[in-house]
C-alpha cells in the first residue's frame, strides 16, 4: 500500500478510536494520535506476530488498536479532562 493510503488509513482510524475511546482532546489531536498510532499497531503486528496486514480492512483494524492504546497512554500520562484544541 502507498503511503497516501497509509495516511488516510491512519486519520480514520484516529477519529474511531476517538469515538470509542471518548477522547476529550479533539480532532486535531485524535487524527495525530491516530497517525501515530498507525505507526505504532503496524510495528507491534510486525514485530509480535510477524503480520504484516495487505488488505484497507487488516490496515485499518492494527491502525485503530494502535490508536486506541496511544490514547490510553496519552490519557494516563496528560489526564483525562484537558480542555479542547
Amino acid at each position: 500500500m502507498g503511503i497516501i493510503l497509509w495516511l488516510i488509513i491512519g486519520l480514520i482510524a484516529g477519529w474511531l478510536a476517538s469515538l470509542v475511546m471518548k477522547s476529550p482532546h479533539g480532532i486535531i489531536v485524535d487524527l495525530l494520535l491516530g497517525l501515530a498510532g498507525s505507526l505504532v499497531g503496524g510495528f507491534l503486528a510486525s514485530a509480535l506476530f510477524g503480520w504484516h496486514p495487505q488488505s484497507i480492512t487488516g490496515a485499518l483494524v492494527v491502525a485503530f488498536l494502535g490508536s486506541v492504546l496511544l490514547i490510553a497512554i496519552h490519557r494516563a500520562l496528560f489526564g483525562r479532562h484537558l480542555t479542547r484544541v
